[in-house]
């Protein structure tokens, strides 16, 4: 997201990228449903009062193997991430910034040796003027879509590769780029008793689009989680980004930080919600010096 003005859309397109949400909200659920309730079959299960000590423990097994599960951004299964970011004291307004982003993450086996796994993030920003003379501005921020090819055979170290895109469909000039973007995007992680830990990379060159500015910027995401029983585990996954286009002094942000998480059922429903707080040490002029990422993840294990 970038806090400056540029050209502006035209507004007959706002129709078209609110419409867009629908539809990456609405193919999201769907398939989730969808596969979620495909062909395996019916076990009756045990009754609550009938546990033995080998089933409590089996099932306390298959919530941790489901928390690590969830802490895969590769791996086998539908899951939707519900994101909440909060950005603390943001330009000289020391304006508080909110981008809200769905997530949906949708795998598809490609044949026995392969998986596609995509991932989409949709923003709805909530920008109050971070400067005198910029205008606040509320709405959907840019789709980026990216897409990992990764084995379908569980090994020790799980990785995955394949494109990323960024679309302008940003409905204020305030919450876009205005720039078409494609780049590689990585991800690779280990899986060792209790620990899952990795790195998620990308980076992206803007090569169309009405905005002025040309965009070369990477992203970067390591992961460590911590598992703790009945589903609770540490969690650290800063965003660091850099802007290869902006002055050597003024191109990174470094968060540091972390949190907890936990994953528990509603209903027969499971979730993962996860709480970090972030400060950082490093950033441009201008940008917010610590922000707060609430997730909550719904999960459909096939």
């Amino acid at each position: 997201m970038k806090m400056a003005s540029i050209n502006p859309h035209r507004q007959g397109q706002t129709y078209t990228k609110y419409g867009l949400v629908l539809v990456v909200i609405a193919f999201s659920l769907a398939t989730a449903r969808a596969q979620s309730s495909s062909s395996a079959p019916s076990v009756s299960k045990p009754r609550t009062d009938e546990l033995t000590p080998a089933t409590a423990s089996n099932s306390e097994s298959a919530t941790e193997e489901l928390a690590k599960k969830a802490q895969n951004p590769v791996a086998d299964m539908i899951s939707v991430p519900v994101q909440s970011n909060y950005y603390f004291n943001t330009g000289p307004s020391n304006a508080d910034v909110s981008v809200f982003n769905l997530q949906p993450v949708i795998p598809f086996h490609l044949n026995k040796d392969w998986n596609l796994i995509t991932r989409t993030i949709l923003p709805v920003v909530n920008a109050p003027s971070v400067a005198p003379g910029v205008p606040s501005a509320f709405g959907l921020g840019d789709l980026n879509p990216t897409f990992f090819f990764s084995p379908a055979k569980p090994s020790k170290f799980i990785w995955g590769v394949g494109p990323t895109f960024t679309f302008p469909t940003g409905t204020s000039s305030i919450l876009t780029n205005g720039r078409w973007m494609a780049g590689p995007a990585a991800v690779g992680l280990l899986m060792e008793k209790d620990i899952v830990a990795g790195v998620l990379i990308n980076n992206q060159w803007s090569y169309a689009g009405w905005g002025s500015q040309n965009v070369n910027q990477m992203l970067m995401q390591p992961f460590f989680n911590y598992n703790l029983p009945e589903g609770w585990y540490l969690v650290s996954s800063p965003i660091l980004t850099s802007n290869w286009e902006s002055a050597s002094g003024n191109r990174w942000t470094v968060p540091v930080g972390g949190g907890f998480g936990k994953l528990f059922r509603i209903d027969k429903q499971p979730m993962n919600v996860s709480l970090q707080a972030f400060d950082s040490v490093i950033r441009p002029a201008g940008a917010s010096d610590w922000s707060v990422r609430f997730q909550v993840q719904l999960l459909f294990p096939q």
